[in-house]
């Protein structure tokens, strides 16, 4: 079941490689030229509800990046990300959304005094423009941008009253993931944060969306290695073995890996992706998780982990596993799973964590139990209730 109405989707990082891939496979899922492969919502027990149609998502966005969405996408055509033959039959799609991404825009007045009230306000005013442009019945507003660093605890961040005040005086209050989460709910919109970022994830941003009725969800995409983790990691539980150990190794290229270079912005990253395995089994698994930067993988990433674990009367035994794959080809129908259950959450007239979206993040806020059948469950149990209405 379909329902008619137009959505409205603002990718913040709107010409990335996921954002490109998510534009470029919604207008390919809504013209009939590809199968719905990886889009959990087209599964039996969720393909049922009344979600909006690929066909009835209207995108645009913020990026400081200037290069073209169909410029962009032909890079990834070349990167065998995006096949050729369909690009040429998405274009049009593909220019609709890029005239309306706004360049340059966002919180980038780093060093000025003033306030960043009024880089939110902006950002807000934004987002209001493209959803009364284009009539849309409601807009979701999607964080794809590179991962921040941890953000630092501030007193500010436990009242939306205080918040407010140091937005009206201060001009560097907010990381730029929760200046959008603040515009977001400011311009009467959802969020998803798909990023390890902060997000919505502070507790006067959860009041913000609470008192404006809003849904929102978050944080950091499981696409990849720690979604083999979540789904893995259980087994041991159940047949009652022991664990000795997990260590990962990540090698990613593009932007990622360039962002990841970084220990600042690694550290939330490597935080989320153990997150899952020390809430499966426990605090005395030892090993690590590395992230490098190999510029030559461009689009594409490897992950090799390897698992100690012991066997009846104390056995040593081991396991590894390679994962391989391009990230936004996996991430893209991820996003449009969510922008379509999120949409459906507002009109049924959800507000606050959506903790029912776990299955798709590494970190998900309230998220009772980690492992991805637990998960799955939860979103097609909430799915069931919600068509009950």
């Amino acid at each position: 079941m379909r329902h008619g109405k137009r959505i409205g989707v603002w990718l913040v990082g709107a010409r990335g490689s996921v954002a490109t891939t998510v534009i470029a496979g919604a207008a390919a899922l809504g013209g009939g030229l590809t199968p719905p492969v990886g889009c959990v919502t087209e599964r039996p027990g969720l393909r049922e509800l009344p979600m909006p149609a690929f066909d009835a998502l209207v995108f645009g966005g913020h990026d400081i990046v200037g290069t073209p969405l169909p410029k962009r996408a032909e890079a990834l055509a070349e990167a065998g990300v995006l096949p050729g033959h369909l690009l040429r039959q998405v274009t049009g799609e593909l220019e609709a959304a890029d005239r309306e991404i706004a360049t340059g825009a966002g919180p980038v007045r780093e060093g000025t005094a003033a306030p960043q009230g009024a880089d939110a306000a902006a950002l807000a005013a934004d987002i209001s423009a493209f959803r009364h442009r284009h009539d849309l019945e409601t807009v979701v507003v999607v964080n794809l941008s590179s991962t921040e660093e941890v953000c630092a605890d501030r007193e500010e961040f436990h009242s939306l009253d205080g918040l407010r005040r140091a937005l009206e005086t201060e001009p560097a209050v907010l990381p730029s993931s929760a200046l959008y989460a603040y515009a977001a709910f400011t311009a009467g919109c959802s969020f998803i944060d798909f990023t390890p970022s902060t997000g919505a994830r502070l507790p006067a941003l959860r009041e913000l969306a609470e008192q404006r009725g809003l849904p929102y969800t978050g944080r950091d995409g499981k696409t990849g290695e720690t979604l083999v983790k979540s789904a893995l990691a259980p087994m041991f539980v159940h047949r009652a073995l022991r664990v000795r150990s997990w260590s990962g190794t990540n090698l990613l290229g593009g932007g990622d890996g360039a962002t990841l270079e970084q220990p600042e912005a690694a550290l939330s990253k490597t935080e989320s992706k153990t997150r899952v395995l020390n809430e499966i089994l426990g605090d005395g698994v030892e090993g690590t998780v590395h992230i490098d930067n190999v510029p030559a993988l461009g689009e594409w990433k490897t992950a090799w982990d390897h698992i100690s674990f012991e066997g009846f009367l104390g056995v040593p035994m081991t396991m590894q596993f390679t994962w391989q794959g391009c990230d936004s080809a996996l991430a893209a129908p991820l996003v449009l799973d969510l922008v379509r259950l999120m949409a459906l959450a507002a009109e049924a007239g959800e507000s606050g964590p959506q903790e029912q979206f776990g299955f798709f993040f590494k970190d998900p806020e309230g998220s009772a139990d980690p492992s991805l059948d637990a998960q799955y469950r939860a979103l097609v149990e909430w799915a069931g209730r919600v068509s009950a209405r």
